[in-house]
C-alpha cells in the first residue's frame, strides 16, 4: 500500500529519490524517508508527516550520493512516528531496508535475534528484515544475493523489499512476495519502484518481478536471480504511458482532471474491447456455454462496478445463477464453485491483496478466471486465465474515478457478447446495444458541460453531517459508488440504501436537514422513486434527483437531468454527476482530495 523508490546511476540519488516519492503520495502514507550512502554507514533521514518534511530535512545532504532508497509509508504496524516510519537499517547501520506489505511472523524472528542480543527500536514488523539481512550479511560477508535469499527464505506473508549494504555502494537488491515491484532500466542508472509512475520521467522500459525473483542492480547493468540463486533472462515491457498522462494538466487536483478524462477514456476502452482491439480477442475467444455459474468478485468501488454488472447480465443473459462477492469475503468462505464457474475478477491496479487471494482461491476450485484490470504485468493479470484490460492510464488520485467508469464499459460488452453467445439477444439487438455504449463517451461529455452547476449546488451541501443515497435496481448500485465516493474524500457520513428499503428502518434516520441523492433511470421504477423523495422530503430531508426525462417539482428537490440513455448503461452516466458533486463538496471544505486520509490506493495488504 505504500510506495517504494530506489536508484543507482550516475546521477545524483537524492533528488531522483525525493521526486519519485512526490510520485506515489497518491498511494496513501502517512510519514516518509530516504537512505543513501555515507562514509560512516549509510545515512537514513525519515520523517512523520507529509513528504514536505522531510524535504527540510534532506535540503543539506550531499548532492554526490548516486544510490539509494526511498519510502512513503501507510502504517500497519506501529503509529505513524519517525522511529516507525521507513527505511529501517540494521543495528551496526551497515544495511538498510524498505519494505511494502505484512511480514506474519516477525515476532518470532523478533524474539530470535533479541536472544542473539540484536536491539529493536521500532514497533514495526518491517525492521525484523533489516536486523535479520545484517545478521545473515555477516554469515555470507561479500554475498548479498547470499544474504537475500537466506531472509526471504525466513520471512512469511508479503513482502516487497528494497535493500541497500554499506560494504556494497554501488548496488541496490529487490525481491518481491505478493506485493508488486518493477525494475526500471535507463540511460543513466537503474531504478526499483512500486509503480510505474514514481520512474516514468526517466524510463519506460520495465521489468516485471515474479514472486521470489531477485533483482541486482547496478548503475550500468541490472542482473535477475531465482531464489536458487541462478542466473535468469528477463524481458523489458514498454511503457505507453505519457509523463503528462500522470500530471495534473493544469487542474487543481489529479481527481478532477481524471473525471474529465472520461469520455476519451471511455472511447479508447469501448474500441478495445468493442471493435478491432486486443481486448476484443480475448472477450470473443470466451466460450460462456461451457459454465452454468459466473461468480464477480472485486473490493471498493470495483465491486460497486460488479454489482451494476450484474443487473446487466441478469437482464441481457438469463443466466441461471450470477453472483457478486466482496473478494475479502469470498476468499474465506468456501465458496461452491467449481470447473463449471467463472470467476470475474475486477482490480484497477491488478494488485490488490484481498482479489488476488479470491483468484488464486478459484483457481484452487478449477474455475476459470477473467481479469478486468488497469495494469499491464500486473498479478491478476499474469495469474487469471483470461485478461482484459482498460484504457484508463495512471490514475493517480486515490478516489477512483475513470477507471472505474472504464470497468463499467467493459462489463457492458462482456455482457452483450455473452447474451449472443447464449442465443439470449439477436444481432439486431446486439448492434442496438453496442450502439447504445458507443454514444457513452459523447454523453458523459455533454454532462461535462454541466460541471458549473452541479459545483454551485455542491457549495451548499458542505454542512450536512449525513447524506443518504438510494435508488432502485441498478440506480440502487450506482447509489452505493456515489455515497462510497462521497465518505472517501469528503469525509461526510453516507450510506446507500434500496429505495424499498426505506421503510424497514433506515427511514427513523431522516430529519430536518438530512440530504437524500435519489437515483432515477429506471423507467418502470421511477414513480416508486419519486414516491422514496416525497417520503423523505415530508420528513424534513432534501433531496437532490438524477436522472433523464425527471418530472418532480417541489421546492425541496433539486434536478440533475442526464442525457438519454439504455437504462443498463446508465451508471455511466449517473456516476459523473456523483463523482463532481462529490469532489466539489470536498472542495469546498478544502480538503487534501488526491490523498484522503487512512486511505490507500493500491491496497496490497490484508
Amino acid at each position: 500500500m505504500c510506495g517504494i523508490i530506489g536508484y543507482t546511476g550516475s546521477e545524483s540519488a537524492v533528488p531522483i529519490i525525493i521526486e519519485g516519492l512526490k510520485k506515489l503520495e497518491y498511494r496513501g502514507y502517512d510519514s516518509a524517508g530516504i537512505a543513501v550512502y555515507g562514509r560512516d554507514g549509510i545515512n537514513v533521514i525519515k520523517r512523520k508527516g507529509r513528504l514536505a518534511e522531510l524535504e527540510r530535512h534532506v535540503s543539506g545532504i550531499s548532492v554526490n550520493y548516486s544510490s539509494g532508497i526511498g519510502h512513503t509509508r501507510w502504517a500497519t504496524h506501529g503509529e505513524p512516528s519517525d522511529i516507525n516510519s521507513h527505511p529501517h537499517a540494521g543495528s551496526r547501520n551497515e544495511i538498510a531496508v524498505v519494505h511494502n506489505g505484512i511480514i506474519e511472523n516477525y515476532k518470532q524472528l523478533k524474539e530470535q535475534l533479541e536472544k542473539k542480543g540484536i536491539s529493536f527500536i521500532s514497533e514495526t514488523d518491517s525492521e525484523v528484515i533489516a536486523q535479520l539481512a545484517e545478521y545473515y550479511y555477516d554469515k555470507y560477508k561479500g554475498d548479498i544475493i547470499e544474504t537475500v535469499i537466506k531472509v526471504s527464505n525466513r520471512l512469511e506473508g508479503s513482502y516487497a523489499l528494497g535493500i541497500i549494504c554499506h560494504d556494497e555502494p554501488d548496488k541496490l537488491v529487490a525481491i518481491k512476495k505478493d506485493n508488486p515491484l518493477i525494475i526500471g532500466e535507463a540511460a543513466h542508472g537503474n531504478f526499483i519502484a512500486s509503480d510505474i509512475p514514481a520512474v516514468l520521467k526517466h524510463t519506460n522500459k520495465i521489468y516485471y518481478l515474479e514472486d521470489k525473483e531477485i533483482a541486482l542492480l547496478h548503475k550500468n547493468q541490472v542482473e535477475f536471480f531465482n531464489i536458487d540463486k541462478e542466473p535468469i533472462k528477463k524481458t523489458p515491457e514498454t511503457v505507453t504511458w505519457s509523463v503528462e498522462s500522470a500530471e495534473k494538466g493544469g487542474e487543481p487536483h489529479f481527481m478532477l482532471k481524471e473525471i474529465k478524462e472520461q469520455p476519451k477514456i471511455l472511447r479508447e476502452t469501448i474500441n478495445s474491447a468493442g471493435n478491432d482491439g486486443e481486448n476484443k480477442i480475448v472477450i470473443d475467444n470466451l466460450d460462456i456455454t461451457r459454465y452454468n455459474k459466473i461468480v464477480i468478485t472485486a473490493c471498493g468501488s470495483a465491486y460497486n462496478a460488479g454489482i451494476a454488472a450484474k443487473y446487466v447480465f441478469e437482464r441481457l443473459c438469463r443466466f441461471p445463477c450470477i453472483e457478486t462477492e466482496l473478494a475479502s469475503e469470498f476468499r474465506y468462505k468456501d465458496a461452491v464453485i467449481d470447473e463449471k464457474t467463472l470467476v470475474i475478477l475486477i482490480s484497477q491496479s491488478g494488485e490488490t491483496a484481498d482479489t488476488i487471494a479470491a483468484m488464486r482461491e478459484a483457481k484452487l476450485k478449477k474455475s476459470d478466471t477473467l481479469a478486468i484490470v488497469n495494469v499491464i504485468g500486473s498479478t491478476i493479470a499474469k495469474e487469471s486465465d483470461y485478461c482484459v484490460y482498460t484504457a484508463a492510464g495512471p490514475e493517480i488520485a486515490v478516489a477512483t474515478t475513470k477507471a472505474f467508469s472504464a470497468q463499467l464499459a467493459v462489463l457492458y460488452i462482456l455482457a452483450v457478447s455473452f447474451a449472443v453467445k447464449l442465443g439470449k439477444i439477436t444481432s439486431e439487438t446486439e448492434r442496438e446495444l453496442m450502439a447504445e455504449i458507443a454514444a457513452l463517451p459523447e454523453k458523459t461529455a455533454a454532462i461535462l458541460e454541466k460541471v458549473d452547476e452541479i459545483q454551485k449546488y455542491a457549495s451548499t451541501c458542505i454542512g450536512y453531517k449525513s447524506i443518504f443515497f438510494i435508488g432502485r435496481n441498478i440506480d440502487y448500485a450506482i447509489a452505493m459508488e456515489g455515497s462510497l465516493k462521497l465518505k472517501e474524500i469528503s469525509y461526510i457520513h453516507s450510506e446507500a440504501y434500496a429505495g424499498g428499503e426505506l421503510k424497514h428502518g433506515t427511514i427513523s434516520l431522516i430529519e430536518d436537514g438530512t440530504l437524500v441523492v435519489a437515483i432515477a433511470n429506471c423507467e418502470r421504477l421511477y414513480p416508486k422513486i419519486i414516491s422514496n423523495a416525497e417520503q423523505v422530503i415530508s420528513r424534513g430531508a432534501k433531496v437532490v434527483l438524477i436522472g433523464k426525462n425527471c418530472r418532480f417539482s417541489n421546492a425541496n428537490c433539486e434536478l440533475f437531468d442526464l442525457p438519454e440513455c439504455n437504462e443498463l448503461f446508465s451508471p455511466s452516466l449517473s456516476v459523473i454527476v456523483l463523482q463532481l458533486f462529490s469532489y466539489y463538496v470536498a472542495a469546498n471544505k478544502g480538503l487534501d482530495i488526491d490523498k484522503p486520509r487512512n486511505l490507500a490506493k493500491s491496497v496490497t495488504v490484508e
